[in-house]
């Protein structure tokens, strides 16, 4: 018998810490260090320019809250979007090798994700105060109040100063998985507004790493390639800066959804099911990928891979899919409602967004190029005509989503675009978005939209929506001057990414496919 030893976790270590100091010499590491160096200044000037609590004790006393007024705002602020434009430039730089066919593995992407992640583990929220309605709600529920019946008003504490005015009397919009989570955390450290915001960024850490794990198996699954889709929706500034530095529950939801249909892809439909119900627990969203996995669930029963080898008429596939999939559902659901001892209430809060204004959505910027242009010959009643874009958009969802999902049925790859458009068409259709819901989409399609003219494109959409809004969580939609700044980096990145590299224009680069029909 051969003595050769086999190897074993306790070497698992040094190997590891071996490439990275390999991965760390080469020249492909140096987009990770620099992405570092902007972490690091995003969470420097994150202490004044952030969203920051109304009043920091720790600021004061380390004599730190002159950051947060007059020229030490400035300085904050320039740090801080310093830091941005160094993420950004060091993405495309790594996007480039990418999009140029040059051998990126997926070490290097992780590796990269990590130096890139480390510094913001440590900031306050960026982008986004949403961290801190996320806390309040959790402490309703901790102290015996239903956050589905009552808004954060009404449990008066230390949290909820620091809750968004718009926020602070609405009854909470997420899934009983979420709010758990919420007073898990407040449980652990109370009304410790920093310590909450901590504990909750690294509760996000799993949605995360689950992303990490499911994108590139999906990609391969449907013929793309790891690192493009790693790009896209791991390394990709909003997951990064919005997702984990803004502390948002996105992260939660689409690494448990993007997880499921990885399972349900390798022919394991019933716990794929299950995370994208667990998802749909976190925020309803994750819900529009189901319908599509029924047709995969449907085909694995046809030709005989799960759960007989003889495969099932069409009509009785579709019905054992369809049934199991609704019975899982409900059992998660009733699972996580009981342990959260809450019922479905959080439905009736999802009408909440109406409150937000924003160009993001098309039923929003039609009202306000309405309002703008046709303002300036006739009175215009803004608010009435949002009402009637937004009753417009919801029906344009209604009519899509039904046709997207008889429309997309015939393989995986289809199903998987089914979910990416009918994300898309939500993101865009909806009464109102925020930054952070098109990396719903983004997700999704991160396996399919691997060409050159589909990852540039990613690059100057994600850049638009990075630079449009600011760190303290406004948004600079209605200043020319900063949405013309923001078109002008996006158009950068784009054409970054999109033009050819002179020096490898005779090369061959790996094929990949595109996002198309």
């Amino acid at each position: 018998m051969s003595s050769t030893p086999t190897p074993t976790r306790s070497g698992a270590l040094p190997r590891h810490l071996s490439r990275l100091r390999e991965f760390s010499t080469a020249e492909e590491a140096r987009p990770a260090l620099l992405g570092c160096l902007g972490a690091i200044l995003i969470t420097a000037g994150g202490l004044g320019a952030g969203s920051t609590r109304l009043h920091d004790p720790v600021l004061e006393s380390l004599h730190l809250s002159w950051l947060r007024f007059g020229h030490g705002l400035v300085v904050s602020s320039v740090l801080l979007w310093g830091g941005v434009a160094l993420m950004l430039f060091a993405w495309l730089w790594l996007g480039r090798r990418v999009v140029d066919g040059r051998d990126v593995s997926e070490y290097t992407m992780l590796a990269t994700t990590g130096f890139w992640l480390l510094p913001l583990l440590l900031s306050v929220p960026v982008f986004s105060r949403d961290t801190y309605s996320y806390l309040a709600q959790g402490a309703l529920l901790r102290d015996g109040l239903d956050p589905y019946l009552v808004g954060p008003i009404e449990n008066p504490n230390d949290l909820l100063d620091n809750v968004s005015p718009i926020w602070t009397t609405t009854t909470a919009p997420y899934g009983p998985a979420f709010i758990l989570v919420a007073k898990f955390v407040t449980i652990l450290v109370g009304d410790n507004v920093i310590a909450g915001t901590m504990v909750l960024r690294l509760c996000m850490l799993p949605g995360l790493a689950l992303l990490i794990w499911a994108a590139p198996r999906i990609a391969r699954h449907v013929g793309g390639r790891a690192a493009p889709a790693l790009w896209i929706c791991v390394l990709n500034p909003l997951v990064i800066i919005h997702l984990m530095g803004g502390v948002h529950n996105e992260m939660l939801m689409v690494g448990l959804m993007m997880a499921g249909i990885a399972l349900t892809f390798a022919r394991r439909p019933i716990p794929g099911v299950a995370l994208v119900a667990i998802a749909v627990a976190v925020k309803a969203t994750a819900g529009l990928a189901l319908p599509f996995l029924v047709w995969v669930w449907m085909r694995d029963l046809r030709e005989g891979r799960s759960p007989k080898k003889s495969g099932y008429r069409p009509l009785a596939a579709f019905t054992i899919a369809t049934a199991a999939s609704v019975a899982i559902f409900v059992a998660v659901f009733a699972v996580l409602s009981w342990l959260a001892g809450v019922g479905l209430g959080w439905l009736t809060a999802l009408a909440g967004s109406v409150k937000i204004i924003n160009w993001l959505t098309i039923p929003t910027a039609v009202a306000n190029l309405t309002n703008a242009i046709g303002g300036l010959f006739f009175p215009v009643n803004f608010y009435a005509v949002l009402e009637v874009t937004r009753i417009v958009g919801i029906g344009i969802i209604a009519v899509s989503l039904p046709v997207l999902w008889w429309r997309y049925r015939h393989d995986d790859r289809e199903a998987l675009m089914g979910i990416g458009w009918a994300m898309l068409v939500v993101c865009l259709f909806v009464p109102a978005a925020l930054p952070w819901y098109y990396t719903w989409p983004l997700a999704v399609i991160s396996g399919l939209a691997q060409s050159r003219a589909s990852i540039a494109a990613i690059a100057g959409f994600s850049t638009w929506i990075m630079v449009i809004f600011k760190p303290d969580g406004s948004h600079g939609m209605y200043s020319w001057i900063h949405v013309g700044l923001a078109t002008a980096l996006a158009t950068a990145a784009w054409y970054s990414l999109y033009r050819t590299n002179p020096a490898r224009a005779g090369e061959t680069s790996t094929p990949s496919p595109a996002l198309d029909g």
